[in-house]
Parts: structure tokens; C-alpha cells; sequence
């Protein structure tokens, strides 16, 4: 099924696993030739494409004038399969980004993720060709490694609640400051890992964050 660039829709398309559910918004305003893929964060943890923090993060990106793809990792929603503890929910982003490319190939990928998500997102980043990346709460020291991702020198940026009782502040702090080409960090005081009460903070980050990282 084909979707347009001014309709948002909710879609099942063909994955490695079966199918999987895809819902597409378009840019507000001045589009920008720019498709953000966002992933969500861990399954078996009650994570979905519905997610605030997800839902918040594609919005900013929207009002920024670029078109959003979120989609539902395999067991999730109306996506078949089982979780597989990243190496699948990997292959799940790829089908969902050759998929996109086909609908929107004028578009550059953008990859954005939360948590989980953030994981994954990084991990397809190289492969995918991504031209930027967002990655809130990456879960560094979690159960994923972190340390044997290649990452594009593209621009990046990383939120981190300081108040996170899921992933710990200082060990994203530590990974970051131990890279090559560092992204972007922006810590926010009081917030915890889901940024409650810091959503519309949230929103307001990202959005003036990644403007200059817009095409003249």
C-alpha cells in the first residue's frame, strides 16, 4: 500500500516477521525534504508507537517541517512476531526505512528513538544511512552494548533526564564523552526517564535544536 505526503495514515506493511504497523504524519508548514523515522522504547516494558515521549518527539519534528514514520516493533500492536531482544526489532527498522524509501524517495532519513529505540535507531544508523540522529535515554549500561556501534559523523543530538530511574545520567555521560566525534548533550534537571511534566520541555528541545541542521 502506498501512502501520500498530506495524510496522515496508519498502515500494515510486509516485515521479516510478518507484518508490521506503520503510521505516517506530515510536516506542518514549509516541508522540509526530510522523512524522521521514530522508534519506541521496549516492548515487553509496555513500549509502543504511542508512547508520549515517541508521540512528542515526532511532533516537534513535524512542526519543524519534516514528515514522521513511527511503527510498532514485531509483537507490538497489530505487528506480528515475538520481541527478539533488538536483532529483530533491527531488521523490523530496515523493512520500515526500505519501505519509506520507496514512498519518499526525494526524502533524506532522519533516525530518532527513545530508550530501546534510541538502541536500535543507533545501531541501524550506518547501514540506513541516516543524515541525523536523536537519541532520548539511550539505555547505556543496560542490557544492550553500546561501546561496538558504528555511528555516522552526522549531527546528533542526545537528551538525557538527570532524574532518570531507568538508565543512569553519568553512565550516558561517560559513553558520550569517551567518543570520537561526541554528539550533542542536553541534560534536563528534575526529569525522569518517561519526562513527565516535561513533554511540552521535550518538544520545545528538539525542535529548536535540530533547525540548524535543516537544508538552506
Amino acid at each position: 500500500m502506498t501512502i501520500g505526503t498530506t495524510t496522515s495514515c496508519s498502515v500494515l506493511i510486509p516485515g521479516p516477521a510478518g507484518q508490521i504497523e506503520v503510521a505516517f504524519d506530515p510536516a506542518e508548514g514549509t516541508p522540509q525534504p526530510l522523512l524522521a523515522v521514530v522508534c519506541h522504547p521496549l516492548p515487553t516494558e509496555g513500549g509502543t508507537m504511542h508512547n508520549k515521549v515517541v508521540t512528542t518527539t515526532a511532533r516537534a519534528l513535524r512542526e519543524t517541517g519534516i514528515a514522521t514514520l513511527r511503527f510498532n516493533f514485531r509483537g507490538v500492536g497489530h505487528s506480528d512476531g515475538q520481541f527478539d531482544n533488538g536483532q529483530g526489532e533491527l531488521d523490523d527498522l530496515r523493512a520500515v526505512v526500505a519501505w519509506a524509501a520507496l514512498q519518499h524517495p526525494d526524502k533524506a532519513l532522519w533516525l530518532a528513538g527513545f530508550s530501546f529505540g534510541a538502541w536500535v535507531s543507533l545501531c541501524g544508523a550506518v547501514d540506513l544511512r541516516a543524515k541525523a540522529l536523536i537519541s532520548i535515554a539511550p539505555p547505556v549500561g543496560r542490557s544492550w552494548a553500546f561501546d561496538d556501534i558504528a555511528l555516522p559523523q552526522v549531527p546528533w543530538l542526545v537528551i538525557q533526564g538527570l532524574s532518570d530511574e531507568i538508565v543512569d545520567a553519568h553512565a550516558v555521560r561517560t559513553w558520550i564523552s569517551g567518543l570520537p566525534q561526541p554528539p550533542q548533550l542536553i541534560e534536563m534537571p528534575d526529569t525522569s526517564h518517561f519526562f513527565h511534566r516535561k513533554l511540552i520541555d521535550l518538544r520545545g528541545l528538539i525542535r529548536n535544536s535540530v533547525r540548524n541542521w535543516l537544508p538552506a
